[in-house]
């Protein structure tokens, strides 16, 4: 996020991390991502850190509440963790959080917030939209397999293709008919967009259900995934990839990541080689359009609350835009 946390000073954070042992002798904030908030530090033994502070309230798919989320957000830390020491040689390609002296991966921050502590590891970042090469596209397919064979941790969840943000989407649906006063500048814009196209945007929700249905009657075995390997989550470290933000880490069906990696058959039938399973196109389909559909809701949720022309609500519009018109135009 460009913007900082509100409730949450610096101060506090660095306090927190006393937790970890750390004393920052460096520390700046990073702009970077939609979501979280995150900063960089040196400490006294010159050890480098990527500290990130999540906002529970946009957790909604762990649970009710910020209770649930840092619930379901320390299940997701503490399964990156098992999933690094997985294999003999563990899952080198996980960055996934230090514990406290605690043992713990995450630390509740204030009501609303969760504070989580990372290895900053030297590499060129990706960015969300960036098109992977057709190398890059076959390294990070080695890597899903391997992770989709690995035995899951006890700490992964669950997570069937419902969208926790669903009744929100269908909420703003039903209340395009009046204006959406007092929230912001982007509300009403927002709102006049789902007008424009709600029949279309309903379509896709009975789409959705009925690929999920499909999914369902299927019995398609279930294997630990990323979640959202995209490459603004990928870190090119010299000849490796990594993969970042395992906080949507959980138990689905192997196309829950693929269809953010593959493009065409020779990926597919890579990753089926790798990968022992010949993806499903109709799973694919369904995890392309509950992408879709959720940011939908996600980007509403940030509009449709308190907010000022800023560069992240103008993000959330660009984004919701783009997303409701992508949507209305697919068959």
């Amino acid at each position: 996020m460009e913007e900082r946390p509100v409730g949450i000073e610096d101060s506090d954070v660095r306090q927190a991390l006393n937790a970890w042992g750390i004393t920052p002798v460096t520390w700046e904030y990073a702009p970077v991502g939609f979501g979280d908030y995150h900063w960089t530090a040196t400490d006294t033994q010159e050890r480098r850190w990527f500290v990130t502070v999540a906002d529970l309230a946009h957790k909604s798919w762990y649970g009710d509440g910020p209770g649930g989320a840092l619930h379901g957000l320390r299940d997701a830390m503490d399964t990156a963790v098992a999933l690094r020491g997985a294999d003999p040689d563990g899952l080198d390609f996980v960055v996934a959080p230090v514990r406290t002296a605690d043992g713990e991966t995450v630390r509740g921050l204030g009501t609303g917030h969760a504070v989580s502590v990372f290895p900053l590891v030297s590499g060129a970042p990706g960015h969300f939209g960036d098109t992977l090469a057709a190398p890059d596209r076959g390294l990070v397919l080695d890597l899903l397999a391997r992770l989709h064979r690995t035995a899951p941790p006890a700490s992964a969840r669950v997570l069937p293709p419902e969208f926790a943000t669903r009744p929100q989407l269908e909420r703003a649906l039903r209340e395009i008919g009046s204006p959406w006063d007092g929230f912001g500048p982007f509300a009403d814009p927002a709102r006049q967009l789902l007008a424009d196209h709600a029949t279309a945007l309903r379509g896709r929700l009975d789409e959705f259900d009925r690929r999920a249905g499909e999914l369902r009657a299927s019995g398609a075995p279930l294997v630990i995934t990323h979640g959202e390997p995209h490459p603004g989550n990928l870190l090119r470290a010299g000849e490796r990839r990594l993969l970042l933000d395992w906080d949507t880490v959980g138990l689905a069906v192997p196309e829950r990541d693929l269809w953010l990696v593959a493009d065409g058959p020779d990926d597919l039938a890579r990753y089926e080689e790798a990968g022992g399973r010949k993806p499903d196109p109709s799973a694919l389909a369904l995890y392309r359009l509950r992408w879709a559909l959720n940011d939908v809701a996600e980007f509403l949720g940030w509009l449709r609350a308190p907010h000022d022309r800023t560069p992240d609500a103008q993000q959330a519009w660009t984004a919701l835009t783009s997303s409701v018109k992508s949507l209305a135009a697919d068959p």
